[in-house]
């Protein structure tokens, strides 16, 4: 497998586990009473978010490339922007991108 292909597939679970985490603990923050414990835990993880966006702005430069080098549309290409900032979607988007891969441009994945 290409170390753009590795690359991309790394960032994307590294991306969605972040952005699911992020939700949780804004869940955590925002939707439980005043002083609880676990609205304490929100607001303890919100570093999560600062996280994200470090690893996204990544994430985003090697799916253009992954992008551009397998000849796919823009669309395509917000699609695969779009699924870093919408929690779970990242998840299935990866799959559809690695079988895409596999049936356009095996070379770059074997």
């Amino acid at each position: 497998m290409s170390k753009l292909v590795t690359s991309y597939r790394a960032l994307a679970l590294v991306v969605g586990v972040l952005l699911v985490a992020g939700s949780i603990s804004s869940i955590l923050k925002y939707l439980l009473t005043e002083g609880s414990d676990l609205q304490e835990l929100g607001d303890q993880l919100t570093w999560i978010w600062l996280v994200h966006g470090w690893i996204y702005m990544v994430y985003v430069v090697v799916a253009f490339f992954l992008s551009r080098r397998a000849g796919w549309s823009l669309q395509f290409l917000g699609v695969l922007l779009l699924a870093g900032l919408v929690p779970v979607m990242i998840f299935f988007v990866e799959h559809r991108v690695v079988a895409r891969l596999k049936a356009e441009h095996p070379e770059l994945v074997g």
